[in-house]
């Protein structure tokens, strides 16, 4: 009790502060001045409870993390869900947020531009405030607008966000698309207008190829300099940019490594089993070879020579620099361990979803019995993009059929439709016939068939709005959950297949 007392002290004492923001799992909510706060608390059990005219939030404090003047952290339990989350409350110089009053004008400059451009509309809602409740991003600005009795949603995104979040509108603009539907009581919602800078729809307009006729995507570009607008053709949606490296020339480049890498294996800690779990892949675009422990990248071959080190820029392998590398593979094989001594251990926790690939790639059947494991590649083919933060695997089951597996540790809001960007180019690649012509799937006919999704994650951290997602996708495309255990490095357990 006299915890909750001095928490409640804190948060006041905070509060009177001029400048608080409120954060969940790291995304800015409000300023703390902005919301109505009150910590109810009953014997061991304590919720805090956030409100104003915008949103309402009540969470279940498990722990306080962090207490000091500037900064309050607490983990929480949000209603409904499985896994913890993180609550903040943190000092800051200035009360506006540069990017947050960047949006907020942003925001009234796009209402203007939509008078301008679309006089015989009327705009219904703008607003660009986050709402977690419904997974609605602060990035993009929002709103439902309408001409004679068609009501349209509509998210727009400004030249000032990276390619990154502009790239993932798409995502954002499909859950205020259901919201609204589902909201919406004077007229029905037709569909989904997307608005992004000039130059920037291409990517989305690929991605929009793999949702269902009922979203009813229209992209835009526009240029607020100029005053311009213009719908762009969603079936010129480009070629779907990837590429796939010839498989003989992956293997030349493997081959030629070898020596260097059993040189690195020499170093391993003796009697251990190292070698086992150390595997060797392409980087993307290059002639170099990335060497890794259970998927984590700590050394590169290249004609040039070898190069160990967890970051840029590497040392390259000598031997005076060989006690170095010595020292690095002792401390991967105790900290990136199943078990280790100190989970909390920044070389455990790296890299989990080259981890978990590791795992896959070294036995399917944990996951799915009917995958040919003779037949399984990693990031092929490559995306022209770069990595997306998800990986992926594609492979074939004993009947012939394409599988493409995605691969997540943790929650990404993203993954269904990356999972879609993916298929739509393998699909492409499958079409054509290059899979073959390259030397994939060599000695195996392939069904002709489209090819099945598969994704896979710890089957609590599936995005809630992935449900919402998937119901938006083209029915061609069919996508399995698979749910592994929590804990999975120790290995891997299907719990979850829907």
């Amino acid at each position: 009790m006299n915890d909750w007392v001095e928490l409640e002290r804190a948060l006041r004492d905070l509060a009177a502060s001029e400048a608080v923001e409120v954060r969940e799992d790291g995304q800015w909510l409000a300023g703390l001045s902005a919301l109505n706060c009150e910590l109810r608390h009953t014997g061991k059990t304590a919720l805090v409870h956030l409100w104003s005219s915008e949103r309402n939030l009540t969470r279940r404090i498990v722990r306080v993390k962090q207490q000091s003047p500037e900064r309050i952290v607490l983990e929480v339990q949000r209603f409904g869900r499985a896994g913890p989350g993180r609550l903040e409350f943190v000092r800051v110089d200035s009360p506006h947020p540069e990017a947050r009053a960047t949006r907020e004008e942003f925001r009234e400059r796009f209402r203007r531009f939509l008078a301008e451009r679309f006089p015989d509309a009327t705009v219904d809602s703008l607003t660009a405030s986050p709402d977690l409740e419904h997974s609605f991003s602060g990035v993009y600005a929002r709103g439902r607008m309408h001409e004679a009795s068609c009501e349209h949603a509509f998210i727009a995104a400004s030249s000032a966000e990276t390619t990154a979040s502009i790239e993932s509108i798409l995502t954002f603009g499909i859950l205020w698309l259901d919201w609204a539907r589902e909201h919406v009581q004077n007229r029905p919602v037709e569909g989904l207008r997307v608005f992004v800078p000039q130059g920037a729809s291409g990517f989305i307009r690929e991605r929009a190829l793999g949702l269902s006729r009922g979203a009813r995507v229209e992209v835009f570009e526009f240029d607020e300099r100029e005053g311009h607008i213009q719908k762009m053709d969603p079936a010129d949606a480009g070629n779907l940019h990837s590429r796939l490296i010839p498989r003989g020339d992956a293997q030349i480049l493997l081959a030629a490594a070898r020596s260097a890498i059993a040189g690195i294996q020499s170093c391993a800690p003796p009697n251990s089993d190292f070698a086992a779990w150390l595997n060797s892949r392409i980087v993307a675009g290059t002639n170099e070879v990335a060497v890794c422990y259970r998927g984590l990248e700590f050394a590169r071959c290249s004609p040039q020579g070898v190069t160990f080190g967890l970051s840029e820029p590497r040392e390259p392998l000598t031997a005076q620099a060989r006690p170095r590398l010595v020292r690095l593979l002792r401390d991967l094989h105790r900290h990136r361990a199943p078990n280790p001594a100190q989970p909390g251990h920044q070389l455990y926790r790296a890299a989990p979803e080259r981890w978990l690939e590791t795992l896959v790639l070294q036995d399917p059947s944990r996951i799915d019995g009917h995958l040919d494991p003779a037949y399984l590649y990693s990031s092929v083919p490559a995306l022209a993009a770069g990595d997306r933060g998800v990986l992926d695997i594609l492979g074939v089951t004993l009947s012939g059929r394409l599988v493409v597996i995605e691969l997540k540790a943790s929650e990404d809001i993203q993954m269904p439709i990356q999972a879609v960007d993916y298929w739509l180019r393998v699909r492409r690649h499958q079409l054509a016939g290059e899979f073959q012509r390259y030397g994939y799937f060599v000695g195996r006919a392939l069904s002709p068939e489209a090819p099945l999704v598969w994704l896979v994650a710890p089957a609590l951290r599936f995005h809630p709005a992935t449900d919402t997602v998937l119901r938006y996708l083209s029915p061609e495309i069919q996508i399995t959950r698979i749910g592994v255990n929590e804990n999975w490095r120790q290995g891997i357990k299907t719990v979850l297949r829907q």
